[in-house]
């Protein structure tokens, strides 16, 4: 499924594809790669809320400052984090050790688009993910979503984390 001009790369629309799926629906299991090459599913961090930070890739300003600031509200909430972007694993890790970050899962979708495609947050024109964030709760459903409509642009980090909080995060 294509969604045209949900968000737009440098004020231009580019095509999203995948499944938009409703806040409320049950949240799509994937699996992705971690840091260390080990694939990870969705289903395995289930039962707590999990927060899914989307970013298109680590090596840019943005995705750093949403990452960053991400991996520092980690240690104060009920909940699992996980930044997923197509960046490669050894990248990731690179970035992690870096920045200190340790308090984020983080995962990438570069091998088969799963997340991507399941979420609806795969850019056809880049081939990376649109920014956004997810909120999965303790039941496995579709609490929030955030779709970020210029990917240049940071997410509102005040709605997600009291939507968190809402949650018991």
């Amino acid at each position: 499924m294509e969604r045209r001009g949900v968000v737009t790369s440098k004020g231009m629309p580019v095509t999203l594809q995948g499944r938009d799926i409703p806040v409320g629906d049950m949240a799509p299991n994937f699996t992705a790669i971690d840091k260390n090459m080990q694939p990870v599913k969705l289903d395995s961090l289930k039962g707590g809320i999990v927060i899914i930070s989307v970013v298109p890739s680590l090596d840019t300003s943005v995705c750093e400052l949403q990452t960053k600031r991400f991996n520092e509200e980690a240690a104060k909430l009920k909940a699992k984090l996980v930044t997923i972007s197509m960046d490669l694993p050894f990248s990731q890790r690179r970035f992690c050790d870096s920045f200190k970050i340790e308090n984020i899962i983080m995962l990438s979708d570069y091998k088969d688009r799963e997340f991507g495609m399941r979420y609806g947050m795969y850019v056809e024109e880049t081939g990376l993910l649109a920014r956004g964030v997810f909120i999965v709760d303790s039941g496995g459903r579709l609490a929030y979503k955030q779709i970020v409509k210029e990917i240049g642009d940071q997410p509102d980090y005040d709605a997600v984390l009291s939507e968190a909080k809402n949650l018991g995060a």
